[in-house]
């Protein structure tokens, strides 16, 4: 329902109008949505100061505010950016040099795909207090796996060989041997169960 809400407010309500100019607000449209104040702000570093308040409230663009516009670190943004997971990871990866933002954290690790490259590509080590979230999704189980643990993730197995493809990869790229227990799920896959097949020596009829 939050989300929801969220989307709603966000709306740009003159993008669906076919006379967006005849609704109230058209003419300072700039100072109330984001997207104007992010457009506006690019090419006209003077109205930054009264612009800046308004793009930081939105997670998107006030990332790409800072990336693209100030093109430096903008503290006064962060506790906005660090409410969305995604542009909290390429904050820290894009903004911070790939820095650790220890703030962000908390939201980052509850978002398997950005946790699994935040621990791969930020920390540079496991980051076990993501782990309870990495391993629900299949694929991102076997990324941060093979590319961070580089070991058998026996906790996170009942959740990757749920997948066929994510089943494979982890077969072939983690255990490096066939996988009984998921050879029930990745050998009826149409486009994974051949290619595990062939990649262990399997006949299949």
């Amino acid at each position: 329902m939050a989300g929801i809400q969220e989307e709603i407010q966000t709306m740009n309500i003159y993008d669906l109008h076919s006379n967006p100019e005849e609704l109230h607000g058209y003419s300072t449209r700039e100072y109330k949505l984001p997207e104007f104040a992010y457009d506006l702000a690019k090419d006209n570093p003077e109205l930054r100061p009264k612009l800046e308040p308004v793009i930081m409230k939105d997670p998107e663009y006030a990332l790409k505010h800072a990336m693209f516009v100030k093109n430096k670190p903008w503290p006064e943004a962060e506790p906005y950016i660090m409410k969305n997971p995604q542009c909290a990871y390429y904050y820290a990866k894009d903004v911070l040099d790939q820095r650790r933002w220890p703030e962000a954290e908390p939201v980052i690790m509850k978002d398997p795909q950005v946790a699994a490259d935040y621990a791969i590509f930020i920390l540079k080590r496991p980051w076990p207090e993501a782990e309870p979230y990495i391993m629900k999704d299949s694929f991102h189980a076997w990324w941060y796996a093979s590319q961070m643990l580089k070991r058998r993730w026996p906790e996170a197995e009942p959740y990757i060989m749920k997948d066929a493809d994510s089943a494979y990869l982890y077969a072939k790229d983690v255990l490096k041997r066939r996988w009984p227990e998921a050879e029930p799920v990745i050998l009826k896959d149409r486009g994974w169960g051949p290619e595990y097949a062939r990649s262990f020596n399997i006949k299949q009829d």
